[in-house]
């Protein structure tokens, strides 16, 4: 299940959401090379990702905040920027820029404390910024729950762009990311769900007092969940169907 794009336009340009998709990939593309040496990337990452122990050790605090410019490869990368470009536009159009980039880095450091929690004394780097982008997905969630979101669906061959409202998608992922972390041994590398979870949950309570302000349930009335604005339109999605050619 992927997020293509939303049916949600911004009214301004998204300044700061493009400058955090080109830092990321600007730093991604910096240590790319060490790739080629396993042992200078992991060193690498031991040095700026955040590793809970040092953390303990009351090292590297550092990481709280460079592991969210760090990824773990090209396809990490292109996921989390995807999510950033989809979501992020909306939030920094009701936050305004400034506040957009301050509720963005308190998501990924409240997302990296949130995995640190989990294990301490964990050696495992964590990279990426999928926190922070968790943070401004529930930021959306709790303004546009109702917005549409084009979905790609894949069962097995079958390839399917369906629009759902927002609170499906994102209601879904978060239930994934704490199934997915409560199924996990703490400690274990791989996804960091709490690390998602945490930075998800973050997000809606930074986003409840601008809701509030907004007019609270009142807002959800006015607009029925639905963004305050126009959608935008698009012509319906098609998956190309390739026919076997009988001989």
């Amino acid at each position: 299940m992927f997020p293509l794009r939303d049916h949600n336009p911004s009214a301004r340009t998204p300044y700061v959401t493009y400058a955090l998709i080109a830092a990321n990939v600007i730093v991604f593309l910096a240590y790319w090379p060490l790739f080629s040496d396993p042992r200078a990337v992991q060193a690498f990452f031991m040095t700026w990702a955040l590793v809970p122990a040092e953390i303990s050790n009351g090292s590297q605090m550092h990481g709280l905040l460079t592991s969210m410019f760090l990824h773990g490869g090209p396809i990490h990368l292109a996921g989390n920027m995807l999510f950033l470009w989809i979501f992020g536009d909306n939030l920094e159009d009701e936050f305004g820029h400034l506040k957009f980039l301050g509720f963005y880095l308190a998501s990924g450091l409240a997302a990296g404390l949130a995995q640190y929690g989990i294990a301490p004394d964990s050696m495992v780097p964590m990279v990426g910024a999928s926190g922070a982008i968790a943070g401004v997905m529930g930021g959306y969630l709790l303004l546009f729950p109702k917005a549409r979101v084009d979905v790609l669906f894949i069962i097995v061959i079958v390839f399917r762009v369906i629009p759902v409202p927002a609170w499906l998608m994102l209601g879904v992922w978060f239930a994934l990311q704490l199934f997915s972390g409560a199924s996990a041994a703490p400690g274990d590398g791989g996804v960091a769900y709490w690390a998602h979870s945490g930075g998800f949950v973050a997000g809606v309570a930074m986003t409840l007092p601008l809701w509030l302000r907004l007019g609270g349930t009142g807002y959800w009335a006015r607009t029925h969940g639905h963004p305050p604005h126009p959608e935008m339109r698009y012509r319906p999605s098609t998956i190309p169907t390739v026919r076997r050619r009988r001989r």
